[in-house]
C-alpha cells in the first residue's frame, strides 16, 4: 500500500501546485458528486416507493381478511387461509394477551411477533407497519390491523407478513446498476476534465509559452486570439502590452539615437576648441583676441550641452501622476514665466492679460511649458515686436510677430529633435515644444497652433477643470 499513499501524496501536491491539475480534480469531483448525489437519491426514492407499495398492498390484504374474521372467526378461518395462500403471504393473529394462532405460514419456524401487533390489539385502533423476521431467520415485511370477534368481544389483531427476498432482491440491483453508473460517471468525468482542461489551458500555455520567448530572446511579437471570452481579453491585453512595448522600444531607440547626433555635434566642437586650446599653450600659434574667442565658444557651447541635457532630462523623468497634482495658481505660473523670459528678450515688448485661474496640476512641469512657448516666442521674434499673452477660460493663448510654421513643419513641431529649415541654425535643442506636448498631454489638455493675426506664431493650451477667481484680470506691465 505504500505506492498508493506515494501516488496520492503526488497527486495531492499537483493539484495544490498545477492549475492543469486542480481544474481536472475539481471537475471530475464535481461530476462525480452530482453522480453520487443522483445514484443515491435515486437509489432512496426506489426504496421508499417499493416499500409504500408493499405496505399498501398488505394493509389492503389485511384489512379485508380482517373484515371477513370479525364476523365469523373460526368460521371463516378455513376460507380465508385458502385466499391467504394465493397471495404469498404469512398470516397470523396475536390476540390481546399475545396468545397467537398461525393461519398461514412455517408452523416450525414461525413469524416472530412482538409489542406492536399486541399494541393493536390491545388498542383496536390504527395499524403497524415495520421489518420482522421469522424463527429461521428470513426477513418479512409485517402490518398488523386489528379486529373483534363479533361472537364473543375478544380483541385480535392480524399480522400479515411477505417476505422481503424479491424487494431486496430489486433494490441490491439497482444499487449494483448505479455502482456500475459511478463508476462510468467517475471515469467520463476523468476524460471530460483532461479535454476541458486542455481547452480551457491550452491557449494560457501559449501565451506562457510566448512570455517565455520573449524573456529568452527579447522578441516582442503577439499571439493569435482564440478561446473563451476571458482567455480571449487576456491574449488582447497581452498583444495590447507587446503593442505597447514594441511602440516604446522603438521610440527608445529613435530618442537615444536622436540624443546621441545631437549630442555629438556639441561634444565635437567642444573637443575641437578644447583641444586647440591645449595645442596653443605650447606653440602659441594663436594671434592675439583668438583664445579669447575660443572661450566664449567654449563657454557658449557649455551652455547649449547643458540646456540640452536639461530637456533629455525633463522628458526622460515624464510627467507627475495626476493623483500627486494639486491646485496650481496658473496665472501666476504664467506671470513667474514671463519674467523669467523678459530678460532673455529686453528689447520685445510683453502684452500681458491673465485672468485669476486655477487648475489641478504640477506647478513646476507647467512653468517649464510655459516659458518655452515663450522662449520659442522671443527667438523668432523681430528686435522691438511684440508677444501677447492671454490667460482665460478660454485658455492660454501666446503669440508673436515672427515669421510663424510652415505648412510643410505642422505635422512635426512636437517630434522630439525636429528643426525646421528656418530653425536649424536657431539656437535651442529642438525638444521645447516636445515638452510643451507632452506636459499639457499629461494634465489632461490640448496645445494647438494657429497662425497670430500679425502673422507669426500663436499657440492656445487648454487644460481642463479650471476654476476661475472673481477677481480682476491682472495685466503685465509691457516691458
Amino acid at each position: 500500500m505504500g505506492w498508493l499513499a506515494s501516488a496520492i501524496r503526488t497527486f495531492a501536491h499537483r493539484v495544490r501546485t498545477s492549475l492543469r491539475y486542480r481544474l481536472v480534480f475539481l471537475t471530475a469531483l464535481t461530476i462525480v458528486s452530482a453522480a453520487a448525489i443522483s445514484g443515491v437519491g435515486t437509489y432512496q426514492a426506489a426504496r421508499v416507493s417499493l416499500y409504500s407499495q408493499l405496505d399498501l398492498e398488505l394493509l389492503s390484504i389485511a384489512e379485508k381478511v380482517a373484515s371477513q374474521l370479525a364476523f365469523d372467526f373460526q368460521g371463516s378461518t378455513v376460507s380465508e387461509t385458502t385466499s391467504l395462500d394465493a397471495q404469498n403471504v404469512v398470516a397470523v393473529v396475536v390476540a390481546a394477551n399475545g396468545n397467537k394462532e398461525i393461519l398461514v405460514g412455517d408452523r416450525e419456524e414461525p413469524l416472530i411477533t412482538g409489542a406492536a401487533e399486541i399494541a393493536v390489539a390491545r388498542i383496536q385502533a390504527g395499524s403497524s407497519v415495520r421489518n420482522g423476521v421469522s424463527e429461521a431467520s428470513v426477513t418479512y415485511r409485517v402490518v398488523a390491523v386489528p379486529f373483534t370477534d363479533a361472537s364473543n368481544g375478544d380483541a385480535y389483531a392480524l399480522v400479515i407478513a411477505r417476505v422481503l427476498g424479491p424487494t431486496s432482491a430489486g433494490l441490491y440491483n439497482l444499487s449494483l446498476l448505479q455502482w456500475f453508473i459511478g463508476i462510468c460517471a467517475v471515469l467520463l468525468s476523468c476524460v471530460a476534465a483532461i479535454f476541458v482542461a486542455g481547452a480551457t489551458l491550452n491557449p494560457i500555455r501559449d501565451l506562457t509559452e510566448v512570455v517565455q520567448e520573449v524573456t529568452s530572446t527579447q522578441e516582442l511579437s503577439t499571439i493569435d486570439v482564440r478561446g473563451a471570452m476571458e482567455v480571449a481579453d487576456l491574449q488582447l491585453s497581452f498583444n495590447k502590452m507587446m503593442d505597447s512595448l514594441v511602440a516604446s522600444r522603438s521610440q527608445q531607440n529613435r530618442f537615444i539615437a536622436d540624443a546621441g547626433h545631437e549630442l555629438r555635434t556639441p561634444l565635437t566642437s567642444l573637443r575641437t576648441n578644447v583641444e586647440l586650446l591645449i595645442a596653443d599653450e605650447g606653440s602659441q600659434m594663436l594671434p592675439e583676441g583668438a583664445r579669447k574667442e575660443i572661450l566664449s565658444d567654449v563657454a557658449a557651447q557649455l551652455g547649449e550641452f547643458t540646456s540640452l541635457i536639461n530637456d533629455l532630462v525633463a522628458l526622460s523623468r515624464g510627467q507627475s501622476a495626476p493623483d500627486d497634482f494639486q491646485d496650481v495658481d496658473f496665472a501666476e505660473v504664467v506671470h513667474q514665466a514671463v519674467e523669467r523670459v523678459q530678460r532673455r528678450g529686453p528689447n520685445l515688448t510683453y502684452d500681458v492679460v491673465l485672468e485669476d485661474i486655477f487648475v489641478r496640476g504640477d506647478a513646476a512641469s507647467l512653468e517649464r511649458a510655459v516659458t518655452n512657448l515663450l522662449d520659442n516666442a522671443v527667438k523668432y521674434s523681430p528686435v522691438e515686436s511684440t508677444i501677447t499673452v492671454r490667460l482665460s477660460t478660454q485658455g492660454l493663448v501666446i503669440s508673436d510677430e515672427g515669421p510663424g510654421i510652415a505648412a510643410e513643419d505642422l505635422p512635426h513641431i512636437y517630434e522630439r529633435f525636429y528643426r525646421s529649415d528656418l530653425s536649424r541654425h536657431a539656437p535651442g535643442t529642438g525638444l521645447g515644444l516636445s515638452i510643451v506636448d507632452q506636459t499639457i498631454t499629461a494634465h489632461g489638455g490640448t496645445i494647438d497652433y494657429q497662425t497670430s493675426p500679425a502673422g507669426g506664431a500663436q499657440f492656445t493650451i487648454r487644460i481642463p477643470h479650471l476654476v476661475v477667481n472673481q477677481e480682476p484680470p491682472y495685466e503685465s506691465p509691457a516691458a
